[in-house]
C-alpha cells in the first residue's frame, strides 16, 4: 500500500487546515474578555456548562502527542499500546475522583492558588511557576515540532525551511490564541477540537470494523499477521523487550502515565472554571467518558493500521509510529476512495491539525497564567486588574516565542524523550506536591518547597541517563551513547523520590512548624475538602 496522499486529499486538507485557523482565531476574538476583569480571563466567568466545560477538559488533555504518539504504540506494540491507552484514561479518571473537587475549592486561578491557600508564600508561587514551566514548555515542543512534520507528511513536501515555516507560522496563531481567547476562548476551542476528533475518528474506527465483518477478534489477529512478530503483538513487553528488565520499566512507565498525564498544569487549570463542587463532578463525568470514548477508537485505529498497512511500512515512514493514526484512516478507505471518503478524510486530517493548535494554546494559557499571577501580581501590591491582564498577554509571548525557537531546532530529533520528560515531572514533583498539600495536616512549606524542587531535579537529573535520550536507534541522540540509566523513565526513582522529599522536608522543620501547619490546614479543611467557602483572595 502507498502512504502517499492523493492530490485532491492534499488540496482539500490545505483548505481545512486555512479554514479551520481563520475560524478558531474569529472565535477567540468574539468570545474574549471584552473588560479587564481577571474572572472572565482566567476563568471564563465559570460560565460553561458541565458538558461544554467536560469537553474542554477532554480536549486539553487529549494532545497530539496522545492522538500520535499513543496512536502509534498502538500500531508499533500491539499489547502495551493498549495498556498506555488504558493508563491515560486511568490518570483522570484518578484526577476525577481524587483531587478535582479539592483543587475547585482550594484553587482560584493557578496551581500556585491552590499551594498557597494553606501556605502562603511568593517562594511557593515561584517554585508551582517554574515547575509548571518545566512540565509543559517540552510538551509544547513536541505540539509545535509534531506540526511542521505533519504538515510535511499530509501535504507531501519535504523542504526543511518549508516545515520551519510551518513551525513558526502556527506557534504564532497558537499564541494569539491565548493572548486574545483567554479561557473561555481556547475552551470554545478545545470543545471543537474534541468533537471533531471524537465524530471522525468514530466514522474511521466504524469504516476498519466493518472491513473486518464487525469482529474486533479478526482485526487483532490480522494485526498480529501484519506486525512481523505475531502473537508477541498481542502479549505484553513488546515495547520494553530491548530493556535490561522489561517488566520493571513497563510497569514503571504506566505508573508514572497515571500519577503524571492528569495533574498537569494545563489540565488542572480547567478546575477552576468549575462554578461550585457538584459542577466539577459533572464536568468529569463528561471528561472521563469522552477520554474513554478515545481509548476505544484509538486502539481500532491503531489496531487497523498495522492490519491494513503492516507495521514495518509504519515504521519505515516514521520510526516512533506517529503517522500510524493518519495511516489508519487512509487505509481504512481502501484503493477506489470517492469524493465523501476524500471529505471524510481531510476531516480526519484536519481534526489532527486543531489538536495541535488547541493543545499548545491551552498550555501556553496556562503558563502565562501562572507568570502572571504567580510571579508578577504577588510582587506587586495591588496590581490593577488591566496591569495583570497586559502582564498575562504579554506572558503568553515570553512563553510562546521560545518555545517557537526551540522547537524549530528539535523537530528532526526524537521527539518522545520529551513527552516522558512532561509526564515524570507531574508524577514526581506535581502529584506529591498536590496530594500533600491537599490532604495532609503537617505538611509544611519547607516539605512544599522540598517536594517540587527535589522531584523536580530527580527527573531532570536522571532523564539524561535514560534510554529515550541515548543508546538506541530511536532515541534523541542515536549516534552516541550515555545510557546509564536504562529504563524509559525516570519513575522508579524520581516518583518515591518526590514523596520522600516531601516527608524528610516536613520532618526537618519540626514538630512546632508542623503543629503550626495543622492548625492553618484545619482553618481551610472545610474550603479544600468540601466547598464549604470560597474565598477569592
Amino acid at each position: 500500500m502507498t502512504t502517499e496522499f492523493s492530490g485532491n486529499a492534499q488540496a482539500m486538507s490545505l483548505v481545512g487546515f486555512s479554514s479551520v485557523a481563520t475560524i478558531t482565531l474569529l472565535l477567540c476574538v468574539m468570545t474574549g474578555p471584552d473588560r479587564d476583569d481577571l474572572d472572565e480571563f482566567y476563568t471564563g466567568y465559570s460560565s460553561l456548562s458541565p458538558m461544554r466545560n467536560g469537553l474542554a477538559i477532554a480536549g486539553d488533555y487529549i494532545s497530539a502527542a496522545t492522538v500520535l504518539g499513543t496512536g502509534g504504540v498502538i500500531a508499533l506494540f500491539g499489547y502495551d499500546g493498549i495498556v498506555l491507552a488504558l493508563s491515560t484514561a486511568l490518570s483522570l479518571m484518578l484526577l476525577m475522583f481524587l483531587l478535582a473537587e479539592p483543587l475547585r475549592n482550594a484553587g482560584r486561578f493557578t496551581m500556585g492558588d491552590a499551594l498557597t491557600r494553606r501556605m502562603p508564600g511568593r517562594a511557593v508561587r515561584i517554585a508551582a511557576c517554574a515547575v509548571t514551566l518545566a512540565a509543559l514548555l517540552p510538551l509544547m515542543l513536541v505540539q509545535l515540532a509534531g506540526t511542521g512534520q505533519l504538515m510535511a507528511f499530509i501535504l507531501g513536501f519535504s523542504g526543511e525551511s518549508l516545515q520551519t515555516g510551518c513551525i513558526i507560522g502556527v506557534g504564532a496563531l497558537m499564541i494569539s490564541y491565548a493572548a486574545i481567547g483567554g479561557m473561555k476562548g481556547t475552551a470554545l476551542i478545545q470543545i471543537l477540537k474534541i468533537v471533531m476528533l471524537l465524530g471522525s475518528g468514530m466514522v474511521v474506527a466504524v469504516l476498519i470494523l466493518h472491513r473486518f465483518d464487525w469482529d474486533p477478534g479478526a482485526l487483532f489477529t490480522a494485526a498480529a499477521q501484519n506486525s512481523g512478530v505475531g502473537s508477541a503483538f498481542l502479549s505484553s513487553g513488546l515495547q520494553f523487550a530491548g530493556g535490561a528488565n522489561p517488566d520493571l520499566d513497563m510497569i514503571t512507565a504506566q505508573l508514572t502515565v497515571v500519577l503524571g498525564g492528569g495533574v498537569l498544569p494545563h489540565v488542572t487549570m480547567r478546575m477552576y472554571t468549575a462554578s461550585s463542587a457538584r459542577q466539577v463532578r459533572r464536568s468529569m463525568s463528561w471528561a472521563v467518558s469522552g477520554v474513554a470514548l478515545f481509548v476505544l477508537v484509538i486502539t481500532v485505529v491503531g489496531f487497523g493500521a498495522t492490519a491494513l498497512v503492516g507495521r514495518e511500512l509504519i515504521a519505515q515512514v516514521d520510526p516512533q509510529g506517529n503517522t500510524a493514526y493518519l495511516l489508519g484512516s487512509q487505509a481504512a478507505f481502501g484503493a477506489d476512495v470517492s469524493a465523501a471518503e476524500t471529505f471524510l478524510f481531510t476531516t480526519v486530517t484536519t481534526a489532527v491539525f486543531l489538536t495541535l493548535l488547541a493543545s499548545v494554546a491551552g498550555m501556553i494559557l496556562a503558563c502565562a497564567n501562572s507568570l502572571a499571577h504567580d510571579v508578577f501580581a504577588a510582587r506587586v501590591q495591588e496590581m490593577s486588574p488591566r496591569r495583570e491582564m497586559t502582564v498575562a498577554r504579554l506572558s503568553a509571548l515570553a512563553v510562546g516565542i521560545p518555545a517557537i525557537l526551540l522547537a524549530t531546532q528539535v523537530q528532526h530529533r526524537s521527539l518522545q524523550p520529551l513527552v516522558t520528560l512532561s509526564f515524570c515531572l507531574g508524577a514526581s514533583a506535581i502529584a506529591p506536591a498536590l496530594v500533600y498539600s491537599l490532604f495532609w495536616r503537617r505538611y509544611t512549606r519547607t516539605g512544599l518547597l522540598s517536594t517540587l524542587i527535589g522531584g523536580s531535579l530527580a527527573v531532570l537529573l536522571l532523564m539524561p541517563g535514560t534510554n529515550l535520550v541515548s543508546g538506541s536507534p530511536v532515541s534523541a541522540f542515536p549516534e552516541a551513547d550515555f545510557n546509564w540509566f536504562p529504563f524509559t523513565t525516570t519513575g522508579l526513582l524520581s516518583i518515591p523520590l518526590g514523596f520522600a522529599c516531601g516527608w524528610l522536608g516536613t520532618m526537618a522543620s519540626g514538630r512546632r512548624k508542623s503543629e503550626e501547619q495543622r492548625h492553618q490546614y484545619e482553618a481551610v479543611e472545610a474550603w479544600i475538602l468540601a466547598g464549604a467557602v470560597r474565598r477569592d483572595d
